[in-house]
């Protein structure tokens, strides 16, 4: 190598050791407060940990690109917060996909019991109700029809509908009590 060369690389080579003392002092004034913002979202000291230590890997191989230095524990701790809200989140699609779905387990006779005597009960108290009562709860409720295509089915005003509907629940809730 020539003189000039070696000038060169000595120079990177000072700037790097450089970059990395600066990082160690910033990060050595941050490092607890990576740790509580993670667990403030985590709720688990492992994973608040775990994601501690993502942020200062990735703060150390993005350092060089932080423009403000003054704004280290600003930028560690956005970087920190989004790191445990992705963690977060990913725990949260583990443990749905590994959960067992609600629909293949089969009810017990006893809850068919109930939720037979639940809709006779339902029928019958919708069944006592006024006709005109009657009918828009159960378009709109039973047979799902937004308050503007009931209105448009009965020939009625939106408000009268929406009036019908609020009738006919506050009965259903007297009946049902």
């Amino acid at each position: 190598m020539n003189e000039y060369t070696e000038g060169i690389v000595g120079s990177i080579l000072t700037m790097e050791d450089n970059l990395k003392r600066e990082f160690e002092i910033l990060l050595a004034g941050s490092s607890k407060l990576a740790f509580r913002v993670a667990f403030s979202v985590l709720r688990n000291s492992e994973n608040a940990e775990d994601v501690a230590q993502d942020a200062f890997a990735k703060a150390y191989a993005r350092f060089q690109d932080l423009r403000d230095r003054q704004r280290f524990r600003a930028w560690l701790v956005r970087m920190t917060w989004r790191l445990a809200i992705n963690r977060l989140r990913s725990d949260r699609r583990r443990a749905a996909r590994e959960a067992v779905p609600t629909e293949i387990l089969q009810p017990t006779p006893a809850q068919t019991i109930l939720e037979k005597e639940r809709a006779e009960r339902l029928w019958s108290a919708i069944d006592s109700l006024p006709e005109k009562l009657r009918i828009t709860i159960v378009l709109s409720g039973i047979e799902e029809h937004d308050i503007r295509e009931v209105a448009e089915l009965l020939r009625l005003p939106e408000g009268t509908v929406k009036s019908r509907l609020f009738l006919a629940r506050q009965r259903l809730k007297e009946l049902l009590a």
